[in-house]
């Protein structure tokens, strides 16, 4: 599933390819994830010009002149494709047509992406844009292990399994820490290497996949490698599930109980 970092270069590349062009038509071809009818969502966005797309969370937002939003969830397996009239993608759920003939099709084998018209306002902080004392708060009451609270999206909007493992290997903090029981100097840690970690990520992909708008690029982690067995400092990788969820960590990572 794209991530935080995927996902904000994913729409800053839609918004330097569509920005400024006006929409043609909306074609659904996969109707139950849709908020509205397909009539509500032509009727809102047929007409209007695209004014720039935005991560929200780990959705992206396509804003539109007349002031109405289509957010698109990728899911685990959505994928976002370029084409000009004709397309050639399997699996489609939604295209947006725009009058020069470029389009874009979201395309999900599991038919699990979702489209929605004017979602609504979501007021739980981005996982970049967050305060020190609000995590404090949050972890203070929650024995609940800090890497199932990272993934929270009710906590913390944008981290998912890679990135959760990436940041807590940067801050050395174990996945399985009871997230009550971390003290306040490793907190702040957890706070820098939150925003390290997405900011750099961030960096990598633009700099090997400038042009990037669908997939996930992992080659540059440093623990979340399922195909490795050390890190590049040459740490052994382990991997044992919290939540159900696969999880990379080393022994560098401190484990508080």
């Amino acid at each position: 599933m794209p991530e935080l970092p995927d996902l904000q270069v994913f729409s800053r590349n839609l918004t330097k390819a569509l920005k400024g062009k006006k929409l043609e038509k909306v074609d659904i071809k996969v109707y139950s994830k849709l908020n509205v009818s397909e009539k509500a969502l032509q009727d809102s966005l047929k007409g209007s010009t695209l004014i720039k797309v935005v991560r929200a969370g780990k959705e992206l937002h396509f804003e539109f002149d007349n002031k109405h939003i289509l957010g698109l969830h990728l899911m685990l397996h959505g994928q976002l494709f370029m084409f000009h009239k004709t397309k050639e993608h399997n699996f489609t759920i939604i295209e947006l047509l725009f009058e020069d003939g470029t389009g874009l099709a979201l395309t999900d084998f599991q038919k699990a992406a979702t489209p929605t018209l004017d979602p609504a306002d979501n007021e739980t902080p981005d996982a970049l844009d967050f305060e020190e004392k609000y995590l404090a708060t949050k972890l203070s009451a929650t024995k609940t292990p800090i890497k199932t609270v990272l993934m929270n999206q009710k906590i913390l909007r944008g981290i998912g399994n890679a990135y959760a493992d990436e940041i807590l290997y940067d801050a050395k903090l174990s996945p399985f820490s009871p997230s009550n029981k971390i003290p306040a100097d490793k907190i702040k840690q957890l706070v820098k290497s939150i925003k390290t970690v997405l900011e750099n990520a961030e960096k990598h992909i633009i700099k090997d996949h400038p042009d990037i708008i669908s997939g996930e690029y992992r080659d540059f982690l440093q623990v979340h490698q399922p195909k490795r067995k050390e890190t590049p400092n040459g740490e052994t990788i382990h991997q044992k599930p919290v939540d159900s969820r696969k999880t990379y960590y080393t022994d560098s990572q401190e484990l508080f109980n």
